[in-house]
């Protein structure tokens, strides 16, 4: 079982915390309230393409009643949410545009009453956190605040689970027939939150290969989610990068790899916890003490590092580079280029087996 060696180049990702934000009360008449109980509203009730959309007084006009139609969309007045040039940018404005059904215009309303830009993997924000009248509206990294909390009207699908994930509990227990009681399918499911963009990018197929891919390459780190922590203890102490500023805080030989991808050394856990809300610097036992925690920080890495590889594995899997880049991002360096063939169809041979359980072709470039 190979733990994670791969250096951090910067945390992409902000903390997610979903679970401590209060709930605010249910929308009605397809308004989309958020911060200070204000409407999402668009400037002078203009159908125009690039009508500002901002934060209002709810005044019940057409000018604030959202549809949700199931498509990925969100439409006020004929047109649809869009964020403006298709930036992923921090701080990229959002506005009203005819609908193309580009991925600028494509948003996940999450249970956790965030509304995110699955392409930027990136929420709608409150620009400033002003909850003032006309104050523009953007796409921010996801912070869990709440000007980034919404309440809006409920549209088809989910996931066809009552989770709201691709994969349903039965499906995660057909995949894990004997794996260790840590890793629960609860702890996966509240872990999600942190990454609403993953399993739920793109077409019903994308979506399952993506989760079949993350769940394949978790079960070959772990011996099919049997191992917590890494197993070797002589390489405990290996995995203090001492040249880092902030050391090594919990101890020489506390960073060892744990978790559903094996999170290893000081530097990815300094980044992971900064990611995430957690410190996990000084606490890594967290990972090893806390499921979902563990699975955040395997969410992490799939969704925000590229490794010895050139994208993240999410973004392999939505643009449809195939599971082999996954292999390459996650431990190409050790295996990939006929380096260790015995591990990468140990990983592809998993791969198909989860894609056959949720019913879809694996696609292709299985291998790197």
């Amino acid at each position: 079982m190979a733990a994670v060696r791969l250096a951090v180049c910067a945390a992409l990702a902000a903390v997610f915390a979903a679970l401590f934000v209060a709930v605010p009360a249910q929308a009605a008449d397809g308004q989309i309230t958020g911060l200070a109980g204000k409407c999402v509203d668009v400037a002078g009730a203009s159908s125009t393409n690039g009508a500002a959309v901002q934060l209002y007084d709810c005044n019940g006009t057409t000018a604030q009643r959202w549809s949700n139609p199931g498509d990925g969309t969100l439409r006020a007045l004929g047109k649809c949410l869009d964020v403006v040039d298709r930036s992923t940018a921090d701080g990229a404005a959002v506005q009203l545009w005819d609908c193309s059904g580009s991925a600028n215009q494509q948003w996940v309303v999450t249970s956790a009453h965030d509304i995110v830009n699955p392409a930027a993997n990136k929420c709608l924000d409150v620009r400033d956190n002003t909850s003032a009248n006309a104050t523009r509206l953007q796409i921010w990294t996801c912070t869990g605040g709440s000007n980034q909390k919404w309440n809006a009207p409920a549209g088809s699908g989910g996931g066809g689970t009552p989770s709201g994930f691709v994969v349903s509990e039965s499906q995660f227990n057909q995949m894990f027939p004997g794996r260790n009681g840590f890793y629960t399918y609860s702890g996966l499911v509240a872990a999600l939150s942190s990454y609403p963009g993953f399993a739920k990018t793109g077409s019903d197929t994308v979506r399952k290969q993506e989760a079949a891919a993350f769940l394949a390459n978790v079960s070959h780190e772990t011996g099919g989610l049997v191992y917590v922590v890494e197993q070797n203890t002589a390489n405990y102490p290996h995995y203090c990068d001492a040249s880092q500023s902030y050391g090594c805080p919990a101890g020489q030989a506390a960073y060892y790899g744990r978790g559903p991808i094996q999170l290893s050394w000081n530097f990815n856990y300094k980044a992971a916890g900064d990611a995430l809300g957690i410190d996990l610097l000084h606490n890594p036992w967290l990972v090893e003490n806390d499921a979902a925690v563990a699975w955040r920080t395997g969410l992490w890495y799939w969704n925000t590092q590229s490794g010895p590889g050139s994208m993240t594995p999410h973004n392999a899997m939505i643009n449809q580079a195939g599971f082999g880049q996954t292999i390459r991002s996650i431990n190409g360096s050790l295996e990939c280029d006929g380096r260790n063939p015995a591990q990468v169809q140990s990983r592809v041979d998993r791969y198909q087996q989860f894609t056959s359980i949720l019913g879809v072709s694996p696609g292709a470039n299985l291998y790197c």
